[in-house]
């Protein structure tokens, strides 16, 4: 790995904590992206909910990748401000989403919006607003293998719902979604358990579409499956993570190669011993679900372990000998880059020179942008 390619060469005078994202490493991870699928672009649907960024979205278009997978209606909205032409809400619309949705799809009727469902009542509601609006919705069916989240399970007879959906005069049944995130293991593991699942499932798709008369589409899978979904056929990727990977696809997905792209950069602010240190990236600045050995590296020095965190403020002891100065600057990885992201209002980019160039907006992080 190149070293400390990380570092800003330029005095930075943006306030810390802030997010900096690498251009030229997203640019890789976009190629990397293209050719585990041997450039065949339309196999790609990846999820923007890692970056919400709408400059991602134009590096989508310029690499020829124009189909995008949500899980909130302002991250459809961003991608359909910046055209994109396929949008799929990864998201059942309930309630006053419903409404949402509609909208979004009058307002943006040049672009293919589509959403899921896993119930029928779901289906019905979502069928009532668009007879109401004179609209014919675009509808995947969510299969739950194994995640138990959302999604009607693979080992109920889901056919029967399908035939329900398909009925519905004001809905267009597409095709099937599922995400497997629930599946670990190292990459042979990972693999053997995915494609047991999918076989079974995609040989009950194809009598389903024989039934049908028309051929039905599978978004299907995240980075944890990726690898296994490249290579199917009239399959649909969703990797996310991949524009800026993180520490935790470092340590348990090397198979695939991405570059980390993001960086959080924070100060030191106080040495409250002689051997702990704190730094201004709480857990307002990281995502901190996960145990605080699994929240953040510290790239400046692999002897910096943080031991106690608070909203503003993270200590760290230095278990090695270099020393550091209150003002300092220190560079962090985290360790889930999606929340991380979503607390933010803005990245700045950093160029080939290793300097600040531009700020992009993380534009689809709240609810809502306009609708």
């Amino acid at each position: 790995m190149q070293n400390n390619w990380w570092k800003i060469n330029s005095e930075i005078h943006v306030d810390t904590p802030f997010l900096a994202v690498y251009e030229d490493r997203i640019r890789f991870n976009l190629e990397r992206l293209i050719g585990t699928v041997n450039g065949d672009t339309q196999k790609l649907r990846p999820h923007i909910k890692t970056h919400k960024i709408g400059e991602i979205l134009e590096l989508f278009k310029i690499y020829n990748i124009k189909k995008v997978k949500c899980a909130t209606i302002a991250e459809a909205e961003l991608a359909a401000i910046h055209e994109i032409p396929d949008i799929l809400l990864a998201y059942q619309p309930v309630g006053v989403k419903k409404e949402r949705w509609i909208s979004l799809i009058q307002k943006y009727p040049n672009i293919n919006f589509s959403t899921i469902v896993d119930n029928l009542e779901s289906a019905k509601a979502l069928h009532e607003i668009a007879k109401k609006n004179n609209l014919i919705l675009t509808i995947y069916l969510d299969l739950n293998s194994g995640m138990n989240r959302t999604g009607i399970s693979i080992h109920k007879d889901w056919s029967i719902l399908i035939d329900e959906i398909a009925a519905l005069k004001n809905m267009h049944f597409a095709g099937i979604h599922i995400y497997d995130g629930h599946l670990k293991g190292d990459a042979e593991e990972r693999t053997t358990i995915t494609s047991n699942i999918f076989f079974s499932i995609n040989e009950h798709l194809q009598t389903i579409q024989k039934k049908l008369g028309y051929d039905l589409k599978i978004v299907a899978g995240g980075s944890n499956t990726f690898p296994f979904y490249a290579t199917q056929k009239n399959v649909e990727c969703s990797p996310g993570t991949f524009v800026f990977w993180d520490s935790n696809y470092q340590i348990h997905l090397p198979e695939q190669e991405f570059k980390p792209a993001l960086v959080i950069v924070g100060t030191i602010i106080s040495k409250p011993t002689n051997t702990t240190i704190c730094i201004d990236i709480g857990y307002k600045a990281v995502s901190s679900e996960n145990p605080i050995d699994k929240r953040l590296v510290i790239l400046n020095d692999e002897n910096l372990i943080p031991i106690s965190h608070s909203e503003e403020h993270l200590i760290v002891e230095n278990q090695g000998k270099n020393q550091y100065q209150i003002g300092d600057t220190i560079y962090a990885l985290p360790y889930h880059v999606c929340p991380t992201c979503a607390l933010y209002d803005s990245v700045q980019v950093i160029n080939k020179e290793q300097q600040i160039c531009d700020q992009w907006l993380v534009a689809a992080r709240g609810r809502k942008i306009n609708i």
